[in-house]
């Protein structure tokens, strides 16, 4: 007899000392859990009588907040709604001390218990990042205290807990005519979520992605200490922190840098043919000074339909009809940048972007061109996230792909990628554009290529019902695959992003020179790597062993 790991005691002490016996009595096989067709070994909570220990542990433990060991699917989920990993409780904290007296406690258990412990944001994760199997899972949105705190003046910021939104920050920063620099494409994710990756969008060629715009972080480490870290305080833990996956600590309260925020955007999209003149375009963009506040690009294959419903929310600027263009049997490149203003100054942005404009060498026909407001702008992909949840497809498997690929090399990616190993692009977006990676922070645990200036790619698939019963979901990941492949064979450099690797090899050639500091902050702040087991860098069982 085995218990599953949601089952909620309810009933009297003597009961539950039944229950335990019976459960410490048992003997269970080491488990495997199956993630997409790929198979990884449990922690080293395998057996009952783990599961009853570390459920009476967890009950002692007295907190503002509270433990659910109930209902816990919802934290066996993520966005790419292919992992699903039973906990065995979830903490909803309302302070940082719940947070870290509860790690804390784990910690000084050490082998006694093999229990992990993940943070959980949004549940944007994509390959059950933020899941841990019979472990215990931080709901990060439930520590909202103390509230946002701003400080305006010539060097603005925002104090903000790790589990607010972002799309909350904008609300709030924006009644002080204020707003953070730098953002992520979708904007309803965590502050802790977004910096333990990188967070990037088309403002990172100009200020760098997300991590590159915080000045101060509050960290629970995987000992449970609560350290404030900056650049000029425990340095070695805010560089590791940022882009560090969630391996070193709990990001628990940032500090965001802020600007003088715009009212109304400018938003242009225009069409190429050929990618060398594209890209070229694209890169001359982030290298000058007086260009657009957001770059980015995406590619069309084999779409109809395309032009007809950018009608729909964008107004043509020039009289030339563009209704000859389609994509259906082509491949096409879109430029898509912005332009930030306020409404006193629209006569002269209108010339700066007709100058800008004028630049560069795409299709003068397929010139689409929006004015909405910042916010609008900012929150664009939650209006087609509500159309697909009314539809009933938001909640389908996300096999999505991202990769770092340098400038010199993305001619012969493109060439092979785009068009031959993906024939179309009906299954989702496919974003491309350039950054310059001299404007990054220095130090941090996130990885790129070698070369300045590399082109973030995102195949952001959805896995949609097909009514012809195909495996749409197979097909995507076998043409994730050979492009990996194609990758790895031309050994062209690439890196990924918000990257997913099975064994610790792989993840020793991801971080290359990188991972002997990775490593040794691992040992430091994290000793028993219980931290974000479902990175699958680190394994909790080998750490209770060198105890």
């Amino acid at each position: 007899m085995k218990l599953p790991p949601h089952f909620l005691f309810k009933q009297n002490d003597l009961l539950l000392k039944l229950l335990i016996f019976i459960l410490c009595s048992c003997s269970s096989n080491k488990n495997k859990l199956c993630c997409n067709n790929h198979q990884f070994a449990t922690p080293a909570v395998s057996t009952s009588s783990s599961f009853s220990l570390n459920y009476l542990s967890l009950k002692q433990l007295q907190l503002e907040g509270y433990l659910n060991f109930d209902n816990l699917e919802h934290a066996a989920k993520d966005f790419g709604n292919r992992c699903h990993f039973l906990p065995l409780a979830v903490l909803y904290p309302k302070s940082v001390s719940d947070i870290s007296s509860t790690i804390k406690l784990i910690f000084e258990m050490g082998s006694k218990t093999g229990i992990t412990v993940a943070a959980r944001g949004h549940g944007h994760s994509l390959e059950g990042q933020s899941q841990a199997y019979q472990g215990l899972v931080i709901s990060m949105e439930s520590l909202q205290t103390p509230a946002m705190k701003f400080k305006t003046g010539e060097v603005p910021y925002v104090d903000v807990s790790a589990g607010e939104l972002w799309i909350n920050i904008l609300h709030e920063s924006l009644k002080l005519g204020i707003a953070p620099k730098s953002w992520t494409d979708y904007i309803h994710l965590t502050v802790g979520g977004t910096l333990s990756n990188a967070g990037i969008s088309g403002q990172a060629f100009r200020h760098g992605p997300q991590i590159n715009n915080v000045q101060q972080l509050e960290v629970v480490t995987g000992k449970g200490e609560v350290i404030t870290c900056s650049e000029e305080k425990n340095a070695d833990l805010f560089h590791g922190v940022l882009g560090g996956l969630g391996q070193f600590g709990i990001i628990t309260r940032a500090r965001i840098a802020l600007e003088t925020a715009p009212k109304q955007v400018k938003w242009i999209r225009v069409l190429y043919s050929d990618f060398a003149i594209f890209s070229n375009d694209q890169e001359h963009l982030i290298s000058t000074q007086d260009t657009f506040d957001y770059i980015e690009g995406f590619v069309i294959i084999n779409q109809t339909g395309l032009l007809n419903s950018w009608r729909s929310s964008f107004n043509r600027k020039d009289s030339v009809l563009a209704s000859n263009f389609s994509s259906e049997g082509r491949v096409l490149f879109c430029l898509e940048v912005a332009k930030y203003f306020n409404p006193e100054d629209t006569d002269s942005i209108d010339q700066n972007i007709d100058i800008l404009l004028s630049k560069l060498n795409f299709m003068r026909s397929t010139l689409f061109l929006s004015e909405v407001s910042y916010v609008e702008f900012l929150d664009r992909v939650h209006v087609s996230e509500m159309e697909l949840q009314e539809k009933g497809l938001w909640d389908v498997p996300h096999p999505w792909l991202n990769l770092l690929i340098p400038k010199s090399r993305i001619l012969e990616f493109a060439q092979e990628v785009f068009g031959k190993i993906l024939t179309d692009t009906s299954n989702g977006p496919l974003l491309i554009y350039p950054v310059n990676k001299s404007k990054w922070r220095k130090g941090t645990s996130m990885v790129t290529p070698d070369e300045d200036v590399f082109y973030l790619i995102a195949f952001l698939s959805s896995a949609m019902p097909s009514s012809t019963g195909s495996d749409g979901l197979r097909h995507i990941l076998a043409q994730n695959k050979r492009i990996l492949n194609f990758c790895e064979k031309i050994n062209i450099g690439m890196k990924q992003y918000l990257p997913n690797y099975k064994t610790q090899e792989e993840w020793k050639d991801h971080f290359g020179p990188q991972w002997i500091p990775f490593a040794r902050r691992k040992s430091t702040y994290d000793p028993l790597a219980m931290l974000a087991p479902g990175q699958r860098i680190f394994r909790r069982a080998e750490a209770c062993e060198q105890q």
